[in-house]
């Protein structure tokens, strides 16, 4: 996976744009939590780069930057979870999993079927 680290409020507002064009998926991620690296290690050896090459995914380490993640809960009005994921299109939440509910084929399922 090509990861883009988000450490700005900028990048979360250019990310909402972005999502106008393709979906965008954010990786809320706490390095100090073994469930949270489980769950990224699954989802790095399940992604399939062909078939979501497309899609832009952004990663935050919750522990450096945890007023990104609080203004995320904000922007699309979810609940804070770690590990997290948001797919975002046209701006919106149409994905929201944390913990073990996070998988490439709900990603994918949800991507393809909204498209």
């Amino acid at each position: 996976m090509n990861w883009i680290a988000l450490k700005s409020e900028e990048q979360l507002r250019q990310l909402q744009k972005e999502s106008e064009f393709e979906p965008v998926l954010i990786f809320k991620h706490s390095t100090r939590c073994s469930i949270s690296s489980s769950v990224l290690n699954r989802l790095e050896r399940n992604w399939k780069e062909e078939d979501m090459a497309s899609m832009k995914t952004y990663y935050l380490d919750l522990i450096s930057h945890r007023s990104i993640s609080n203004l995320i809960a904000t922007i699309f009005d979810v609940e804070h979870q770690s590990p997290q994921i948001i797919v975002v299109r046209n701006g919106s939440p149409i994905l929201v999993r944390s913990h073990y509910d996070i998988s490439f084929a709900g990603i994918q399922e949800t991507v393809f079927a909204k498209s």
